[in-house]
């Protein structure tokens, strides 16, 4: 009896230490938010780029990229990235259209990561176009 129970907990071992020995990419942004500060809404169209880098032990592959809302467009690094190779996700908002004021907005970018999902952001402040420009608008 203590023989079976010793061959199990030693299978269950073994088992869980494979499992937990699989090597996965990791995912390392050199920043998770970007402030664009206070821009005009007479140029309401503001961009940036995230760089990140695979600090893990196979390839890393971007699955997809998820903006908040359709102001915001991305376009990222779809080749898969090698064990410390790099790549980059290019935000860009465009307030046309929209009240001026403070925004936050995040995209989700999913990856084959065992922490799949990882959250970045973008904020400023859309200032009201300058009342000259308005006066010229008319």
């Amino acid at each position: 009896m203590k023989i079976k129970v010793f061959c199990l907990l030693l299978t269950l071992l073994t088992v869980s230490l494979s499992v937990s020995a699989k090597k996965y990419p990791v995912i390392k942004f050199d920043k998770t938010t970007v402030d664009f500060g206070t821009f005009s809404q007479d140029s309401p169209v503001q961009s940036c780029v995230f760089r990140f880098t695979n600090v893990g032990k196979s390839k890393l592959v971007i699955n997809y990229v998820h903006t908040a809302c359709g102001c915001t467009a991305a376009t990222y690094t779809k080749d898969f990235i090698s064990p410390g190779g790099s790549g980059e996700i290019r935000i860009t908002y465009d307030g046309t259209g929209r009240m001026p004021g403070k925004f936050k907005k995040y995209i989700q970018v999913f990856t084959n990561c065992k922490n799949d999902l990882t959250r970045l952001f973008i904020q400023g402040d859309m200032s009201a176009m300058p009342e000259e420009t308005l006066k010229s608008n008319k």
